[in-house]
């Protein structure tokens, strides 16, 4: 008799903790500052095709799945998640600093060190094409961005994710309009 409680209690205990990790997934699914933070992302992604489109006047979908180009998609991602966080917890919580600095090293980097890294790329693969026709050495050139790129996409992020987090709030919510 006591077995048979003890086991019953420790499957109710296991159906509880997989009842607990569920709800931390949803909870998790249902993060406003992520969830819009990650559609200002893709908004700036498969808004490269476009800019792509009309500044090369060629159609390439595959370019939402490369880095660099027009907009940075990382300065967006990065500026939706800061200015969602101002707008939560205050925009003189310590927290929404150390949002704003991670920031400006993400834009900075964008525009900086992967740019550079881009550039040296493109010469390296200049090089080696001189010195040998054959060469299928083809180094990655798009990496960063400029700052044209990173400004755009540090607007599109706040102007994506802002009228998003205050109108319609977590992701239940848009299910909430759409079937109920």
């Amino acid at each position: 008799m006591l077995i048979t409680c003890y086991l019953s209690l420790t499957s109710l205990q296991i159906e509880i903790d997989k009842i607990a990790k569920m709800t931390e997934l949803l909870e998790l699914l249902n993060n406003k500052l992520l969830f819009w933070s990650l559609i200002s992302c893709l908004t700036a992604q498969v808004l490269k095709i476009v800019f792509n489109f009309f500044s090369a006047s060629e159609l390439r979908i595959g370019i939402i799945f490369e880095t660099g180009g027009m907009p940075s998609s990382h300065s967006a991602l990065i500026t939706s998640l800061t200015s969602g966080i101002g707008m939560d917890l205050g925009f003189d919580d310590p927290i929404f600093a150390l949002a704003v600095g991670i920031s400006l090293i993400v834009m900075y980097d964008a525009s900086g060190v992967r740019r550079s890294a881009g550039l040296n790329a493109k010469e390296i693969n200049k090089i080696s094409k001189n010195l040998n026709e054959k060469s299928t050495l083809n180094l990655k050139e798009t990496l960063g961005h400029s700052k044209l790129e990173v400004f755009v996409g540090s607007i599109i992020g706040p102007l994506i994710s802002l009228p998003g987090i205050v109108y319609i709030g977590s992701p239940s919510n848009i299910f909430h309009y759409f079937f109920y």
